[in-house]
């Protein structure tokens, strides 16, 4: 049994190398015909092999670096080694080769690591996030000792070969493992679950960042003495010296150079060569001090300066390194794996209890920390699972330990799942426990209609460029705000996330540190986010009753709209203001700008948790030089009730002059299309609720008149009937003779005729309704600005309504006609 496990320890291959080239320089066999064809379908099994698994991942929300591990963990040699494709893939013969190449792309991650890093935000974090981190830090450490101490009496074995890992230095290594936390996978996995933006997600990302700067000057400072003893004095005295040479001496003309080059887009692919090249170089003189070389491309990567020099060469240049080269890295961790052994000769029941009780030590430091500062137990363990997921420096750590036979096969076994599994189980449990949706939920009417007179009103303006936001302007100082009555704006910019971590946290950058780093050539991100900030706070300063937070979210656009829920949960917001996907030209013809932007409208209606409203811009004057003209067009329904309170709140203010016009059906307009709603509900039910949305348009529209008509001279009312599918065009264009500054209209959920059903099959832009869709139209000839308005709690939008309600119309009576739709006449 004791030469079983020595055997375990020490692995010896023979292979013969043919010179190709026998000189007195260097002596090597060809690439050609051996290691360059190996290399290639090394790559790209891997690289298949991580897409794969990644992409079936990813529902649950899983990292890429999970992908990776369980990759490596694939093609151990005792699930991989057994196959046929092991001799072909890795060969003895090629293990040094890949180990080698795989470093390159291990240096390029860690540099990309420094580059993810903000020094400023680390310097300036809270207390909280600080102590936080600190606490995550050292309490894992001494109970990681302490679960390291209890598995060493508990391995089975020979005690002359367990006695050999009793020592200080695999305790460092263990412990330093469990203070990790990977402050990537933190960012990847909040954004992934839409909680970035929320408070727990700014504490824990805050969090992270300040962790894994620890982690990483603990990994520089102290491993070199876990595996040179003594001696290693020496190696980290001089590597302080070069980092602080780097910041002082080369940091400043680095800095400037990227600056003047960014600033007059003088960088071309020779130059951002140079540029890595400098990461290599800093983690070749870090090696020949002694230290690790991935400690001088970190150093590297912090000190270049964020902005649009960063986003350029991570664009450029991270598919080489993290994409192709990376997954090396991790193949070579799963060669070194002996999962199913050590399961046999340990028993599953210590495995279980070791990698139990490694998920216990950083979600306990982190309640107790988070309890310190009034946090609720929930967020303090929904924190500690996230500073439970890892990142590479454990696996780098794993991977030294286990070359200068520091760890035991066990420890290192045991410590790589362990790892895996810490990172696969943050998302699952979060997106289970942690749903700020369904708390939100249960707050009902979050809408302006049943806010009070004396409230705050809370507005998410959500915007794309600074263009839209001197639009949206214009609405807010037609809000009257008072003392009692504030308004508070939420200015988010929405960004569409390219990808990579560091689009993520240019996004995220608290504004103090983006107004530093302004001079160093910001991204268009940063930019219009700059720019953005100061359009609302000059606006701000001008109006005492009004406040302006600005931020950014940063997501894919075909997800972006959770974010706006949940930073809308987050504020309370009452209304989300939208911009419409087209702006206004010279001419004042409505141009599209982006495509996308009616996506992310439309997917914002559908289950928005706050009233929401789209504005179309075509360029309002201030209210300090003109009066704003208002006209509401009210048919009925709960988007109209929402439109209309939105009117009655606007003509409160001294500069708007407001004209309600009421459209009466009579008639063939009055008409009621059972198969409005995609799911049928029956013929009497359907006639029920347009009776029981009259009933409520009728009594809200009677305390308008009591109320505002009749105690403001600013406020006009009338009607007019319409009695067939030509007259709400009539009506549309004789009140556009007069006109009107500002159309706000409701987008038209709870309206059942039958001629809107028909109207709205035509419609360019269903999201502003039948309505909305004719004026925002250039054949209407319009120049008014345009407010549509859907309510909370109406059901939200379905906007393929064209087809389904065929559909539907199919499903419920086959043997239907040519009419292809039922109307019931209400007289």
């Amino acid at each position: 049994m004791e030469d079983q496990y020595l055997k375990r320890r020490v692995t010896t291959g023979c292979y013969n190398v043919d010179v190709s080239n026998p000189n007195s320089v260097w002596k090597s066999e060809t690439v050609l015909f051996f290691y360059l064809p190996t290399f290639a379908a090394q790559v790209s099994f891997m690289l298949f092999s991580t897409r794969t698994l990644y992409y079936i991942l990813r529902p649950l929300n899983q990292p890429r670096l999970v992908a990776e591990i369980l990759m490596g963990i694939l093609i151990s040699p005792e699930l991989f080694g057994s196959s046929a494709l092991s001799d072909v893939l890795t060969p003895l013969k090629s293990i040094l080769t890949t180990e080698t190449i795989s470093y390159v792309g291990l240096v390029y991650s860690v540099f990309l690591a420094g580059l993810d890093m903000n020094f400023d935000t680390i310097l300036g974090a809270s207390r909280k996030a600080t102590s936080i981190a600190i606490a995550g830090i050292f309490i894992p450490m001494v109970l990681g000792g302490c679960i390291y101490a209890l598995a060493q009496n508990m391995y089975k074995g020979p005690p002359e070969y367990l006695s050999e890992f009793n020592t200080t230095e695999a305790y460092l290594f263990w412990t330093l493992i469990f203070s990790v936390t990977g402050f990537p996978m933190v960012s990847h996995i909040l954004a992934d679950l839409k909680l970035l933006y929320t408070g727990l997600g700014r504490v824990a990302l805050n969090t992270a960042m300040i962790s894994d700067f620890y982690n990483w000057v603990m990994f520089a400072l102290l491993i070199p003495f876990a595996i040179n003893g003594g001696s290693a004095i020496y190696s980290v005295l001089s590597t302080v010296g070069f980092v602080l040479f780097c910041f002082i001496v080369i940091r400043p003309y680095l800095v400037q150079l990227i600056v003047r080059k960014t600033n007059q887009n003088e960088w071309d692919n020779y130059g951002f060569f140079y540029v890595i090249m400098g990461a290599y170089a800093c983690a070749l003189v870090t090696d020949l001090l002694g230290t690790h070389p991935v400690v001088g491309a970190l150093v590297f990567g912090i000190m270049i300066p964020r902005g649009k020099f960063t986003q350029m060469l991570i664009e450029k240049s991270e598919d080489f390194g993290v994409v192709y080269l990376a997954p090396l890295f991790f193949g070579s961790s799963g060669i070194r794996l002996r999962t199913i052994y050590v399961i046999k000769t340990q028993g599953i029941g210590l495995v279980l209890l070791i990698l139990l009780l490694s998920c216990i030590p950083k979600i306990l430091s982190t309640v107790i920390a988070t309890g310190f500062h009034g946090m609720s137990v929930l967020d303090g363990v929904a924190i500690g699972l996230l500073m439970n997921a890892k990142g590479i420096l454990p696996i780098l750590m794993l991977n030294s330990a286990w070359d200068k036979q520091i760890l035991s096969v066990e420890s290192f076994s045991i410590l790589t799942i362990a790892v895996l599994i810490m990172t696969m189980i943050v998302p699952l449990i979060i997106n289970a426990i942690y749903k700020p949706r369904k708390l939100y939920k249960q707050n009902k009417l979050k809408t302006i209609q049943n806010l009070k007179a004396e409230a705050e009103l809370r507005i998410l303006a959500c915007v794309h460029n600074p263009r839209q936001a001197t639009g949206m302007l214009s609405i807010f100082e037609a809000c009257h705000t008072t003392k009692l009555s504030p308004l508070r704006v939420f200015a988010l910019q929405l960004v569409e996330l390219s990808g990579n971590t560091t689009s993520l946290l240019a996004a995220h950058i608290n504004q103090h540190n983006q107004q530093q780093c302004g001079a160093q050539g910001l991204t268009k991100a940063q930019e219009d986010l700059e720019s953005i900030t100061n359009i609302f706070q000059t606006y701000t300063d001008a109006n005492e009753n009004t406040s302006v937070e600005t931020f950014a979210a940063a997501s894919t656009y075909s997800t972006i709209h959770e974010d706006i829920y949940n930073v809308s949960q987050e504020k309370l917001a009452n209304l989300i203001l939208l911009p419409f996907h087209k702006q206004s030209n010279i001419e004042g013809i409505l141009e599209i700008t982006n495509t996308v932007f009616q996506d992310v409208n439309r997917n914002v209606m559908r289950d928005a948790p706050c009233s929401v409203g789209i504005f179309v811009d075509r360029g309002l004057g201030s209210l300090f030089k003109v009066n704003l003209r208002v006209l509401m067009l009210f048919i009925g329904g709960p988007d109209d009730r929402e439109a209309l309170a939105v009117a009655w709140r606007m003509s409160k203010h001294q500069g708007v002059q407001l004209s309600v016009v009421r459209i009466l059906m009579f008639g063939e307009a009055a008409e009621v299309d059972v198969f409005s709603h995609v799911e049928p509900r029956g013929l009497l039910s359907v006639v029920l609720d347009n009776e029981k949305q009259k009933e409520l348009d009728d009594e809200y529209v009677s305390s308008f008149r009591l109320k505002a008509v009749s105690n403001e001279d600013s406020i006009k009312y009338s009607e007019n009937e319409v009695r067939s599918s030509e007259g709400i065009p009539e009506v549309l264009n004789e009140l556009d003779q007069i006109g009107y500054d500002l159309y706000i209209v409701g987008q038209g959920a709870g309206r059942n005729y039958f001629i809107l059903s028909e109207l709205m099959k035509w419609t360019d832009c269903p999201e502003l309704g039948v309505i909305g869709d004719m004026v925002a139209s250039d054949n209407f000839g319009s120049c008014s600005s345009l407010l549509v308005v859907q309510q909370y709690g109406s059901g939200g939008m379905v906007f393929e309504n064209s087809n389904a309600t065929q559909h539907t119309s199919e499903a419920v009576s086959p043997n239907n006609d040519e009419s292809g739709a039922l109307s019931v006449k209400i007289e």
